[in-house]
C-alpha cells in the first residue's frame, strides 16, 4: 500500500510541474502521509472540464480543482486560443474581473486566480485590463462591449457553495461563448499545460505597463448607461416606498447603492450582516436567493423594523435578482423568476411605448427569453405586436441572439430565464442583477404612486395577457444508464424508434420536440430549429390543454429536472382550477414519464 502511495505522489510531482503555492503542496504531502489514495485519486484522476460555461470546481490541489496551477494551464490555453483566432489581440487586450471568494486552506482566491491570468496575458505582450476591486460580474461583459475588448474573463462561482470558484469567459461580442469555442479552448489547454517562464510572476505583472485598473472608469460608464433605462426620475425622487436590499455576503451591496442613486431612488436599506463580502457566507446555508425565504430571513426582519413593503437580493456575483413583497396579510410572497419576468417584460415594453410613438418602431423590437421559462412574453408579444424569440437554456444563447440582433439594428428590450436571471439593458449581454435592480426598484415606486402592488399588477398582466402558471423541481440521480434509459423509453414508447407518447394520463399531446436527437413534430420536416446537443438529455411535451412540460438534464449537477407552465387564454381566470389542473398534468409526468419508484429516483429535498 505505502509503494503505492509512493508511485502515484512521484507521478503527481511529475504530472503538475511543482506548483509554486506551498499550501496545495503541503495538502497533497499531508493526503499521502495520510495514505489517502481515495482522496489523491479525486484530486489528480481527471482534469476539469472546459466547457461553454468556463470552469466551475471546488478550490483545492489537483487538476480536478480549482488552483494557482490550473488557473495558469486554462488562462494559458485560452490565450493561445485566442491569439489564433483574432489578429489584434494586443492591440485590443482582455478584461478580468473577480469576486470575493477566498479558501485559506489552499491559499486559493479570485482575486490570486486573476492576478495569475493577468500574468499569462501580459507575458505574451497582451494588454490586460485588470479591476482592482472586486466587482458583479455583469461589469466584464460591459466593459469588453465598452472598450472593444477580445475577451473576458470573470473569476467567480456566483451563488455556489463556499468552497467553489469558477472562471466564466465572454468573447469580443460580448457574450459568453458557444461552441465551438470552448472546444477549441479545452484542446488549446491540453496543448500548453506546462506553465510559461513567466506566467507564475503577479509581481512584475501588477507592474507592467500592460496593465491597466479599468474600476473608475467602468463605474461611472456603467452607470451613466443605465441610466438610459430611467424613465420616472421625479416619481422615483419622492417616492416614500422603503425597500430592503441583502447581497447575501456577496459583492452587490455597494453597485445596488450606485444604481438606486443614478436613478434618483432613495438608497434601499441594506441588510448590515450580509451587507460586506464574506467568503464563509456565515448567515446561510446556500449564498443563493432562488433558495427563497430561508435566505431572506435577515432581510425581513429589517423590513418588519423598517416598514418596508419589498426586499431586493442578489447572488454573491450580482448577476441574479430575486425579489418578495409583503402581503396584506402580514405574509411575504417570494416571486418566483418567471413571475418577475412578467413584471420586468411588462415594465420595459411599457416604458418603451411611453417614448416610442412611431407605430412601426415596435416591428424591429425583440424580446427573449430561454425555452423552459415562461411564455409570457410570447402571450405579451402575440398582443402588441413585438417580436418574441425563444433560445437555448442559459444566457450564453440569450446574449449571442441579443448580439446577432443588434448587429442588424434591432431593438432587443429584455430577455430572461426562470432562473431570477434578467437583461434590462443591450449594455450587457448577460444576466446583470445590478440594472434590474434598479428598474425593479423604480416600477416598484411607480406602482405605488398609483396604489398598486407588483402582486396587484402580476394579476393584472395574467387578466389582460393570459395566465401563466408555472411548476419547476427535479429529480436527483447519480447514475448515467438510468437517466439514459429513462429518456430512451420516452423516446421509443411504443416500442418503435421514434415514437414518442401521443398522451400523459389523461393529458392529450399535441407535439414534441426532442433537442437531443432533433426532432421536432411542430415543424414541416420534423427537424428541430433550435440547436441541438446530442450530450444531454431535453425533451418537450405541448399538451392540448394549454400546458408545456420540459424534462431535461442539469449540465452541472446529477439532476433531472422538469419545468412545466399551464399557459391559459386571456378571460380564463379561475386560478384555482388552472393550478389544479396543472398540479394534476405533473403529478401525470411524474408517475409515467419519471417512473420514480421504478428508476430509484431522489425527490428534490424540502
Amino acid at each position: 500500500m505505502h509503494t503505492l502511495i509512493h508511485n502515484l505522489y512521484l507521478c503527481i510531482k511529475k504530472y503538475v510541474f511543482l506548483p509554486q503555492n506551498p499550501k496545495t503542496v503541503s495538502m497533497v504531502k499531508d493526503l499521502v502521509k495520510e495514505g489517502a489514495v481515495e482522496a489523491l485519486r479525486k484530486c489528480f484522476s481527471s482534469r476539469m472540464e472546459f466547457g461553454t460555461a468556463g470552469l466551475r470546481a471546488a478550490m483545492g490541489p489537483g487538476i480536478s480543482c480549482m488552483n494557482d496551477l490550473t488557473i495558469i494551464q486554462t488562462t494559458q490555453g485560452f490565450c493561445h486560443y485566442l491569439e489564433e483566432s483574432l489578429g489584434n489581440l494586443k492591440e485590443r487586450g482582455v478584461v478580468i474581473g473577480y469576486d470575493a471568494r477566498a479558501h485559506p486552506p489552499s491559499g486559493g482566491s479570485s482575486k490570486r486566480f486573476a492576478s495569475l491570468a493577468a500574468a499569462v496575458f501580459i507575458s505574451r505582450g497582451v494588454p490586460v485590463h485588470l479591476f482592482s476591486d472586486i466587482t458583479p460580474t455583469p461589469f466584464v461583459p460591459f466593459t469588453v462591449s465598452h472598450l472593444g475588448l477580445c475577451a473576458g474573463i470573470m473569476v467567480t462561482a456566483s451563488h455556489n457553495p463556499k468552497q467553489d470558484n469558477g472562471y466564466k469567459v465572454y468573447w469580443e461580442n460580448g457574450a459568453q461563448i458557444v461552441s465551438p469555442h470552448d472546444k477549441g479552448i479545452a484542446k488549446a489547454i491540453e496543448e500548453n499545460l506546462e506553465p510559461w517562464p513567466e506566467s507564475w510572476n503577479t509581481e512584475e505583472a501588477l507592474k507592467s505597463p500592460l496593465l491597466k485598473d479599468p474600476y473608475q472608469d467602468i463605474n461611472t460608464q456603467y452607470f451613466k448607461a443605465i441610466q438610459k433605462h430611467c424613465h420616472h426620475r421625479d416619481i422615483n425622487k419622492s417616492s416614500e416606498v422603503k425597500i430592503v436590499h441583502t447581497s447575501v455576503h456577496g459583492v452587490g451591496h455597494a453597485f445596488v447603492q450606485s444604481a438606486f442613486k443614478a436613478f434618483d431612488l432613495h438608497p434601499p436599506f441594506a441588510v448590515e450582516e450580509q451587507k460586506d463580502p464574506d467568503p464563509e457566507f456565515p448567515t446561510v446555508k446556500y449564498p443563493n436567493p432562488e433558495e427563497g425565504e430561508g435566505v431572506l430571513t435577515l432581510s425581513f426582519a429589517l423590513a418588519e423594523r423598517e416598514g418596508a413593503t419589498v426586499v431586493l437580493a442578489n447572488d454573491p456575483d450580482a448577476d441574479r435578482l430575486a425579489i418578495a413583497e409583503k402581503q396584506e396579510s402580514g405574509q411575504w410572497r417570494v416571486f418566483s423568476g418567471n413571475e418577475l419576468g412578467a413584471l420586468l417584460g411588462w415594465w420595459m415594453f411599457r416604458c418603451w411605448k411611453q417614448q416610442n410613438s412611431d407605430a412601426a418602431a415596435v416591428k424591429s423590437l425583440y424580446m427573449l427569453s430561454s425555452t423552459v421559462s415562461s411564455k409570457i412574453l410570447r402571450a405579451i408579444a402575440l398582443k402588441e405586436g413585438f417580436h418574441f424569440e425563444e433560445t437555448l437554456t442559459g444566457f450564453k444563447w440569450m446574449g449571442n441572439r441579443a448580439r446577432d440582433l443588434l448587429n442588424q439594428d434591432k431593438t432587443v428590450l429584455f430577455a430572461f430565464e426562470e432562473a431570477i436571471g434578467y437583461m434590462c439593458s443591450p449594455s450587457v449581454l448577460d444576466k446583470d442583477g445590478v440594472s434590474a435592480a434598479a428598474i425593479a426598484g423604480e416600477m416598484v415606486s411607480y406602482l405605488a404612486m398609483k396604489k398598486t402592488s407588483l402582486s396587484q399588477q402580476l394579476t393584472a398582466i395574467y387578466t389582460e395577457y393570459g395566465y401563466h402558471i408555472s411548476k419547476n423541481s427535479y429529480f436527483i440521480c447519480h447514475d448515467q444508464d438510468v437517466i439514459r434509459s429513462l429518456f430512451e423509453r420516452l423516446r421509443n414508447y411504443s416500442g418503435k424508434k421514434d415514437s414518442y407518447p401521443t398522451e400523459c394520463g389523461r393529458f392529450s399531446i399535441s407535439a414534441v420536440r426532442d433537442l437531443t436527437t432533433g426532432y421536432d413534430s411542430n415543424q414541416p420536416d420534423n427537424k428541430a430549429v433550435l440547436p441541438t446537443s446530442k450530450s444531454s438529455q431535453m425533451i418537450t411535451f405541448s399538451f392540448a390543454n394549454g400546458g408545456v412540460a420540459t424534462m431535461r438534464t442539469s449540465g452541472t449537477e446529477p439532476k433531472i429536472k422538469y419545468y412545466t407552465e399551464l399557459c391559459a387564454a386571456p378571460g380564463n381566470s379561475d386560478v384555482t382550477q388552472l393550478k389544479k389542473e396543472l398540479d394534476d398534468l405533473v403529478d401525470a409526468i411524474v408517475k409515467d414519464f419519471f417512473e420514480p419508484e421504478k428508476n430509484k429516483l431522489q425527490p428534490k429535498p424540502e
